[in-house]
């Protein structure tokens, strides 16, 4: 399954990528995160139905210091996942 994920709240430098790349890479899901322009996080990741209910539950939940505002989740074609890698921060410096 693959699974689109938009993030709104207090989400950008609060380490928040970081976050879900680490419970991301824990539950052995494929994909990325990144920050958009508008303030958001975006999350594209490929697995389970089961691990994308964890990985949910985790953005829910949010990183240290964040604030989730609302989830906006969108499944995707599993195509999508064809080319996905191991999952990694797009953006990162």
């Amino acid at each position: 399954m693959v699974r689109h994920f938009l993030v709104q709240g207090r989400v950008q430098g609060v380490g928040f990528r970081w976050f879900v790349q680490r419970e991301a890479y824990q539950l052995g899901l494929r994909g990325w995160v990144r920050n958009t322009a508008d303030g958001d996080v975006e999350v594209l990741a490929a697995g389970s139905e089961e691990q994308l209910r964890k990985l949910y539950a985790s953005l829910k939940r949010g990183s240290r210091g964040s604030r989730v505002d609302g989830i906006e989740q969108h499944p995707r074609a599993e195509a999508e996942a064809e080319n996905l890698q191991a999952f990694e921060i797009e953006g990162a410096w």
